[in-house]
This record gives structure tokens, sequence and C-alpha cells, in this order.
């Protein structure tokens, strides 16, 4: 008697995605050692032993006006990739993020007998509940980062299972910071500003202004002040830095950008957390980051009118809350100050208060651990069980039985 190969076939579609399949691959091997996997992936993926058809890359297309420029391509790329996927016979197929072009390519495989995992749920806990029972009609299990995700999906009927964040098993309980800053080369007792304005070229020429303005009004009451910018990648370093020497610090037409206390780092992005006292940022992953790195921080966001206009008109806004560490602790831990009330004199206010404020630096800290350790669960170990589970009732034979 033979015993069959397991042949899973996955999908990511950004870095992050690239990096939580590859946790994936090698949790699922250590069950599976003689497993195949196929699919869409990046050099993680790779890395971890998976046969790519396509790199992740090709899906890495961001805002409105680039995904409808690259919609014939990525239409033709779906089609193709789900019909290998259904030739390839898999045991199961794991879509991870992406979910305008993962979803569909689930719900296509899910009718034609394939079973299907969407691995990070989209927020359904903020926008559009409803959104859930639609995630079900392509995904057979979803997998959860957050704990209040799984009882939202229930409520319409589908399998989802909590399993951990993995920046919160990557990231220590309690972070080094004597460490991140030698590591930098930054002073040990300097006052430290990590400015986080986003990973996206229209986000950065939106925010950045606005954080350098209350940055520049902070470090006339935060004396030595220095602030670390982290960058994607080459390109937003380069919008950075040219935005950035437009609002020099301390705020003097006579300073000089070399004179100045900004540095823009490549990258690094968790280690600038961690070597900071504070950390101003726009929402997103990064407040989580920020939040297990364990430090005070001031979520700062705007989006387009237009844009807000309808959010507020449709009321698809769900959540109270729209910071990761506000969300899981159900009340206001951290300020958020969104749209009009993103302001500079606000922006400045609320960071001032941490600075001077020691004694609400320190009550911070437990609830920031309670929640690293709420999200600390091995997630790839765990995604793997959830996985493996949804194979069992088929021993023998591809797809379900």
């Amino acid at each position: 008697m033979t015993t069959r190969t397991i042949r899973i076939a996955l999908c990511a579609g950004e870095t992050s995605g690239d990096q939580l399949g590859a946790g994936l691959i090698e949790a699922l091997r250590a069950r599976f050692p003689d497993a195949q996997f196929v699919g869409i992936g990046g050099p993680n993926m790779r890395a971890a032993g998976m046969d790519t058809w396509c790199d992740a890359s090709e899906l890495a297309v961001m805002g409105l006006a680039e995904v409808l420029a690259h919609l014939p391509r990525l239409l033709k790329l779906r089609k193709t990739f789900r019909q290998r996927v259904l030739d390839a016979k898999p045991d199961v197929f794991i879509g991870i993020d992406a979910p305008d072009f993962n979803l569909g390519v689930e719900k296509w495989l899910k009718q034609r007998g394939v079973r299907t995992v969407h691995y990070v749920s989209p927020s359904v806990w903020a926008w559009r509940e409803n959104r859930a029972a639609k995630i079900g009609q392509s995904a057979d299990r979803v997998l959860c980062l957050f704990p209040m995700e799984p009882a939202i999906y229930a409520k319409h009927g589908v399998d989802a299972v909590f399993v951990g964040h993995p920046l919160a098993d990557a990231i220590a309980l309690q972070p080094d910071r004597t460490a991140a800053r030698t590591a930098l080369g930054e002073p040990a007792d300097a006052p430290i500003l990590a400015l986080l304005p986003g990973s996206r070229l229209g986000e950065i020429q939106r925010m950045l202004p606005v954080f350098l303005a209350a940055t520049s009004m902070l470090q006339r009451d935060v004396h030595g002040l220095r602030v670390l910018v982290p960058a994607a990648n080459a390109q937003c370093h380069a919008a950075i830095e040219q935005i950035a020497k437009a609002y020099p610090l301390p705020a003097s037409p006579c300073t000089q950008w070399e004179e100045t206390n900004i540095r823009i780092l490549d990258g690094d992005a968790q280690r600038a957390m961690i070597a900071s006292d504070v950390v101003l940022l726009a929402s997103g992953t990064a407040a989580l980051e920020a939040m297990l790195c364990k430090r005070p921080m001031v979520i700062g966001h705007r989006i387009s009118g237009l844009t807000y206009a309808i959010v507020k008109a449709f009321g698809l806004l769900k959540s109270a809350h729209v910071s990761l560490p506000n969300v899981l602790a159900d009340e206001t831990l951290v300020p958020e100050l969104l749209q009009d009330d993103c302001t500079p004199q606000n922006l400045h206010a609320a960071l001032l208060h941490w600075f001077r404020d020691a004694d609400a630096v320190a009550a911070l800290q437990p609830r920031f651990l309670a929640l690293h350790q709420t999200l600390r669960r091995d997630a790839s170990a765990r995604a793997a069980d959830a996985v493996t589970e949804l194979l069992s009732p088929s021993p023998s034979g591809r797809g379900p039985g």
C-alpha cells in the first residue's frame, strides 16, 4: 500500500502574505513531510519549498487607478491560475489575504469540489459585516488573526478559526529598547519619536506634511528630540526626503537639512518603534506593531474627502474605533485623530502628553502586554492544524469526499 502525497495549492499577493505563507508551509511540512506546495508566492514561500508558478508581485497592485490599468492582466491571470489549480487536483487551496483576487478563485474552485481556506479575514468587524456570509460562499474555513472575528462569521454560519497573529509570535513580549538604539546608532538617553506616515506614496504625500508640522512644534517642547522615519522602499524614501526638506526641524528658516535630527531609515520600522519613546503613525498594521513593541502612540489619519463622505453617508464603518489596539481592547487606549481632527495642533498635544506623562505610559504597558499574550498563539502551527482538520475527512483521493 502506497501513501498518497498531499498536494496543497496556495496564493499570496503581498510581502506580508508571502511571509504568512512561508510560515504556514513550514508548519504543514512538519505534519506532511512529503507534501507538495504549488501556486503563487514570493521569495519566502519559494525558500520554504513551494513551486511558484507566478510571483506574488504580479498581484501587488494598489489604488483604484492602478487596479483599473492592470485589470485585464489580472483577470486573465486569475482565469489561467484557477484552471491550473483545478488541473493540479490539490487536497486544499489556501488563499492568503489579497481578498479581491483570492476570494474569486476560492469560490470558483469550491464550486468544483476543491476544499478552500482563506487565511486572514478581511476587516468584517469594521466594514460591512454581511461580507462574512459572502466570504463563506468562497471559503470552507476562514483563518482569523484576531479573536473577535470568528463570532462574526458564526452569526452567518461560516466556519472560522482564531489562529493568532504571526507578529505577536515574532515580537518579544519585552522588546529590548537599548539593543534597538545601539543597532540604529542612536543615543541611549535621547528622546526619540518614530514617525510612520504609511507605506504607499499617496498616503505619505497626504499624511507626512501634517505629521512633520506637528513634529516641528513638538521639538520646541522636547529638547533634543530625534525623529526616525522608516521608509518601506527606495521610492518611499525619495518621497519622504523630498517632503521632509520642506519641514526642517526645529522650525526655523535658517536650519539646514543636514543639521536636523530627522533620520530616514531604509526599512527597520519595527526596530525604530522599539527604539522610540513615542510613535506617530497612520492607522493600519503599524498600530498593531507599535502595540506589540509596547510603545505609546498617536494615530493620525485622513482619507480623501469623497471617500470619507461616502463612508459617513452609508454608515460603512461599524466599529467605534479604527486602530487595532483600541479595537482589541474595545476602549480608547491610544488617541485616534481622524480626518478634520488630524491637525498639527491636535497631534502635537497628544504626542506631548506621552512624552510628559510617565505614569500614563506606565499604565499602558500591562494593557499592551495582555493584548500581546492574547494574540501570541503560534499562528503558523495553529493555521496548519486548522488546515489539517479540513483534510482529515478525505484520507484518499483528491478534493473533498
